[in-house]
């Protein structure tokens, strides 16, 4: 299968390559810098590349079948109807929010240029709302940066609430959702799904902690495993890779190794944090993915860690400044709150305010430059 590499993010020519994609082809490379080959598997319709955010990106191969089942999954879980795409067209999750839309034979919304709450109201208020007299569900999926916006808008502006309470669904995935952001989103009528997965499971395959009907989780020596439909072919160009993260059980099933630290209690999925998101304070290992749940609690913040002449390293806050008012009661409080958890070795040892948290495209935090910066 031909290998065309697509040299613009405008959504609607994503869509139209995406159409071909699952089709009779060629397949196409999204959101890719590195050289890649020309010819693909003949399953392979879509090759995506991983934002990076913690490590060197990777260029996901992801089958027609792999895209389809999830797409078909997600309906049958959430319902069908109309998807709004308000995330860049490369990212595994704005390229599912179209695949869903051509699997349902509708017409995607696009949210154009600049994320803003103004824009997303309007471009939202001219989505369909009804089919032959019926009404059409409408759907989106989010990032929690983006619903944060949304939220802290909507308290002034009638037009921001009106379209977050119309849809039928928002999902919401690529960073852990903070409870206080759900309950305020919840408040305003918004019906929230959180969800979880990767690239490597063709986006989002568990809702609410619940995977989607033939997708299975399972927790083996505390690291989640996942095996189903919607998992990738492997990493193209990369068989060495795609041997160690992609594994077959004594009976034969094929297991994704997603590196997060989790289990699986009565068929619900918790994840706990990344295995290898791990520092040395003070001689006790720290979990950073597990003080960043709770810091996220208190206020909009990224945990990373940073040496430290005293204890080796430590965890440090950042967050943007004009959402801390009081740093010194900020950090007092989340030193309070971790510790509480924690322990006190846990607790962060400072917290640095920026302008504007640099992000990735997709919306996550740029983790790579966020320790880079505090380190510094």
């Amino acid at each position: 299968m031909r290998l065309d590499r697509l040299g613009s993010d405008d959504p609607r020519d994503v869509l139209r390559a995406l159409r071909a994609a699952l089709g009779a082809g060629p397949a196409v490379a999204l959101g890719s810098s590195a050289a890649l080959p020309d010819e693909v598997s003949s399953g392979t319709a879509v090759v995506v590349t991983t934002s990076g955010s913690s490590g060197v990106p990777k260029s996901v191969m992801l089958s027609r079948a792999a895209l389809t089942s999830s797409a078909l999954a997600t309906a049958e879980r959430i319902g069908a109807g109309q998807w709004l795409l308000a995330l860049p067209a490369s990212y595994v999750a704005g390229v599912q929010v179209l695949v869903r839309s051509l699997v349902q034979g509708t017409e995607p919304a696009v949210l154009a240029g600049r994320f803003s709450p103004a824009a997303f109201a309007h471009v939202v208020s001219g989505m369909h709302s009804s089919r032959g007299g019926e009404r059409v569900p409408t759907y989106t999926s989010l990032v929690p940066a983006q619903l944060q916006t949304l939220v802290d808008a909507a308290d002034d502006d009638a037009d921001v609430a009106r379209a977050l309470r119309s849809f039928e669904a928002i999902l919401i995935g690529g960073q852990a959702l903070p409870v206080a952001l759900r309950e305020r989103a919840a408040e305003l009528g918004a019906r929230i799904v959180r969800t979880y997965g990767s690239s490597e499971t063709a986006g989002g395959c568990v809702y609410d902690g619940v995977p989607l009907d033939g997708v299975t989780v399972a927790a083996v020596d505390g690291e989640l495993r996942i095996s189903g439909p919607t998992l990738a072919d492997g990493y193209l160009g990369d068989d060495e890779l795609t041997e160690r993260i992609f594994v077959r059980d004594d009976a034969g099933t094929r297991w994704y190794r997603t590196g997060d630290a989790g289990q699986v209690d009565d068929g619900i999925v918790r994840v706990t944090g990344r295995i290898d998101n791990v520092i040395v304070s003070g001689g006790v290992n720290v979990s950073l993915d597990r003080v960043e749940r709770i810091v996220r609690e208190l206020l909009d913040a990224v945990v990373v860690g940073a040496p430290d002449e005293r204890w080796g390293e430590t965890p440090v806050i950042v967050a943007a400044r004009a959402g801390v008012p009081d740093p010194d009661a900020a950090l007092a409080a989340a030193r309070e709150a971790v510790a509480a958890q924690l322990g006190k070795p846990a607790r962060p040892s400072r917290i640095l305010l920026l302008d504007e948290l640099p992000r990735l495209a997709s919306g996550k935090p740029d983790r790579r430059a966020l320790t880079a910066i505090a380190a510094g």
